[in-house]
């Protein structure tokens, strides 16, 4: 018999899926399915197998969810370094708890992971490189530079450097350094030099003291064009610094490409040059022949490995941009597996 605790348990879990659900929208959602439909919805590879799909990047569990609803013989990986979000993420997605394993990490932990889970391949992974939207809308996380917060932006308990350490106690020359590698920001020297001046006077705690510093360093003749907002770049930065996201990145696609079975995917979503130009360059070398070009027939242990599915990076439509004007800066690419290492 149901117990008052029970009830109350139950209507929490509801309460956190409702909220994950209303928090996000899942970026090129169809799109995404569409291109991972010939992994997933195949025999596996041999009888008894399950077919895996790991979501590197599972947030509030929205494109998880349509993976799950539309694939009914796939088993999912959810990692994400956030607590939060992978509590959210848990009761969205309880009602396919038996096909469903989430793990606390960072994505880079991908080979860790799949050998707790004594899996030795797996069939599609997503990497969704985005801000989730808790991220952006909790503003204790101190991610947004339109609302006044504390200087956090730590994607995970996992991370000990804070973006209020970083503008605290890095050297000018490092800091600028951040700024200009991290946000292509053209003025980081002239922002750090501002920085410097203001944390003597005193310490940077929360984002608008740093937002106006940034914005006033920036030449007024500049930002009057600028369509976006002036700490965009600078806030980025830190973000990358602190989460060491390029990192992360770097580590896991090799990774991923490693553990896909013949015919299965890759799709990345990046949201900014520095990720998609990482991407681009990687998926290319992997679907290139290892071969001389004057060779008139290439050796079957020198043929590419993968295929592009994606000829370039594909963009979300004007609808979709109205709709979840998050998205507009979105960039999708998949690349398939075609044949065994050699």
């Amino acid at each position: 018999m149901a117990t008052d605790r029970d009830d109350a348990a139950t209507s929490a879990g509801s309460d956190l899926a409702a909220q994950a659900a209303t928090a996000h929208v899942p970026v090129m959602l169809e799109r995404i399915l569409d291109l991972l439909t010939p992994a997933l919805d195949r025999d596996p590879a041999a009888p008894g197998q399950r077919l895996v799909h790991v979501d590197g990047t599972t947030g509030m569990g929205g494109h998880a969810e349509a993976v799950l609803e539309r694939f009914g013989r796939v088993h999912l990986i959810g990692i994400d370094r956030d607590p939060q979000a992978l509590e959210l993420a848990g009761a969205r997605l309880e009602r396919f708890a038996e096909r469903l394993d989430l793990v606390q990490a960072v994505y880079s932990e991908l080979p860790r992971v799949l050998d707790d889970l004594g899996l030795s391949g797996i069939d599609s992974m997503l990497l969704d490189l985005g801000l989730s939207s808790l991220q952006i809308d909790r503003r204790e996380r101190g991610f947004s530079y339109s609302t006044d917060a504390p200087l956090d932006m730590r994607m995970g308990p996992d991370t000990a450097l804070t973006a209020a350490e970083v503008v605290n106690t890095y050297e000018a020359a490092d800091l600028a350094r951040v700024l200009r590698t991290y946000g292509e920001e053209k003025f980081a020297d002239r922002i750090v030099q501002r920085i410097v001046a203001a944390r003597e006077q005193e310490p940077f705690e929360r984002s608008a003291r740093l937002v106006e510093v940034i914005s006033e360093a920036i030449p007024m003749a500049v930002r009057s064009k600028q369509s976006g907002h002036p700490a965009k770049k600078s806030f980025q930065a830190l973000r990358i610094e602190v989460n060491a996201e390029l990192a992360a990145l770097d580590a896991v696609l090799p990774a991923a490409l490693a553990a896909l079975n013949v015919g299965g995917r890759l799709a990345v979503l990046a949201y900014h040059s520095l990720e998609d130009r990482r991407v681009k360059d990687l998926f290319r070398e992997a679907s290139t022949d290892n071969a001389p070009r004057h060779l008139p027939v290439v050796p079957d242990h020198l043929l590419a490995q993968f295929r592009l599915v994606t000829r370039g990076a594909e963009k979300p439509g004007p609808d979709e941009v109205t709709l979840n004007p998050r998205a507009a800066s979105a960039r999708l690419r998949v690349i398939e597996r075609v044949r065994e290492a050699a």
